[in-house]
């Protein structure tokens, strides 16, 4: 008979965490731990329904992203590259850190719980018979890839665990395992449905996000956030074909960039994951009335957090305040966001563009090279207007409040 570790028995684990080696989000504020609710109404766009995307819905198969999510966490290192630190000190250049920005950033909504398994899993082949490289593949038919990898993985802990006890999965390898993470970025989540590889508890091995090397700055423990962000349904907001572009969302949000300094998630994706109340989106639907809206900063747990503007039944505009906070210290001009999602466009494609109050300024943040400083001024102040030309949709920026709201004027889309 097998005796597993429960995900109850293994949560007391993680308070055994040491100081985080690489940096840790700002201390923690009390804030309220209301319900949020999934998308719905005319502003709840579909687009993308089999893979990660903008599509207000996430398909079935992913992992929830709001209440008490379990991570399993896995520790991994080669013949070639063995371990030259404990578990413990590994998992503690996530831990506790990554917990807490999901709990600042959901308002309380994520209660994310990793559950590790402290030991490190020895492959049984050299870190190069895998072929593991930028764009290496989950094929069931290979000997190689990550379907190889976590055909050893799963064989060594499946003894050992229930897997039907955790919504997320994070193997993390070795920092000594490939290369540098300045020079190849290797982190990757699959995530979804069932991706061929069985395990003896009758789920299948899924919303797996590995973890290579290490990234550089003061909350380098992001990049965790950023991967198990994919396995909740977010895409890629760079561009993942190798152009030659500017970024399209920059340090908005780290499903843009997630080095250097903290930065939070943008309101739309707050809203998508579960962590907004119903009456902190206000809709603007095409055929609607101008109406006023008053914003309070994504940075402050309460109040209205986005006006949604439908421009086409897979497009909308989105207007959201953002000011200096926890999660966003690097932000150097206070204002309205306002950005283009796109339901349709695939991830990695820019399915949701940061529209720039002033192109071609250079930015205003220029403290950090992990920044693209071009969108760190691209809020829009009192006074200013967005007009998008096609649709005819606008937001006017009224005034900034004593209290740090905004108040804003939305304009609908035309029919």
């Amino acid at each position: 008979m097998k005796h597993k570790v429960s995900a109850v028995l293994a949560a007391g684990a993680v308070t055994a965490a040491a100081a985080i080696a690489l940096g840790s989000p700002p201390s923690a504020v009390a804030i309220p731990t209301g319900p949020g609710a999934p998308p719905s109404g005319p502003c709840a766009l579909r687009g993308i329904s089999d893979d990660v995307a903008e599509s207000a819905d996430t398909p079935t198969g992913f992992a929830r992203s709001s209440g008490h999510v379990r991570a399993l966490t896995l520790f991994i290192d080669f013949p070639d590259a063995h371990a030259t630190l404990s578990p413990r000190a590994r998992f503690a250049e996530f831990f506790p850190a990554a917990t807490e920005y999901f709990r600042l950033s959901s308002y309380g909504r994520l209660t994310y719980r990793p559950i590790p398994l402290f030991r490190w899993l020895r492959m049984s082949r050299p870190l190069a018979a895998y072929g593991i490289g930028r764009g290496a593949s989950f094929d069931p038919g290979s000997d190689g890839g990550y379907h190889a990898l976590s055909r050893e993985v799963v064989r060594a802990v499946d003894p050992l665990v229930d897997f039907r006890d955790y919504d997320v999965i994070n193997v993390i390898a070795t920092p000594n395992a490939g290369p540098p993470a300045t020079r190849t970025v290797l982190s990757v989540t699959f995530s979804g449905g069932d991706m061929g590889l069985p395990t003896a508890d009758g789920v299948p091995f899924r919303n797996a996000s590995f973890i290579w090397s290490r990234q550089i700055g003061t909350s380098a423990f992001r990049v965790l956030n950023h991967e198990n962000a994919h396995s909740f349904g977010l895409p890629d907001l760079y561009f993942t074909d190798d152009r030659d572009s500017s970024p399209p969302v920059g340090h908005w949000d780290p499903m843009d960039e997630d080095w250097g300094p903290s930065n939070d998630f943008v309101g739309w994706h707050k809203w998508k994951l579960g962590w907004l109340s119903a009456e902190q989106v206000h809709c603007a639907p095409r055929h609607g009335t101008p109406g006023e809206h008053t914003l309070t900063p994504i940075s402050t747990p309460g109040g209205t957090k986005i006006v949604v503007i439908p421009t086409s039944p897979r497009t909308a505009l989105v207007a959201e305040a953002r000011i200096r906070g926890l999660l966003d210290p690097a932000v150097c001009q206070p204002g309205v966001l306002i950005y283009r999602v796109a339901t349709r466009v695939a991830s990695g494609r820019g399915p949701l563009r940061i529209v720039d109050a002033t192109p071609h300024s250079g930015g205003c943040y220029r403290d950090n090279k992990y920044v693209d400083p071009e969108l760190t001024d691209a809020t829009f102040g009192p006074g200013e207007t967005f007009t998008d030309r096609t649709s005819g949709a606008a937001v006017t920026v009224l005034t900034e409040n004593s209290d740090g709201t905004y108040r804003v004027r939305v304009t609908p889309a035309r029919g």
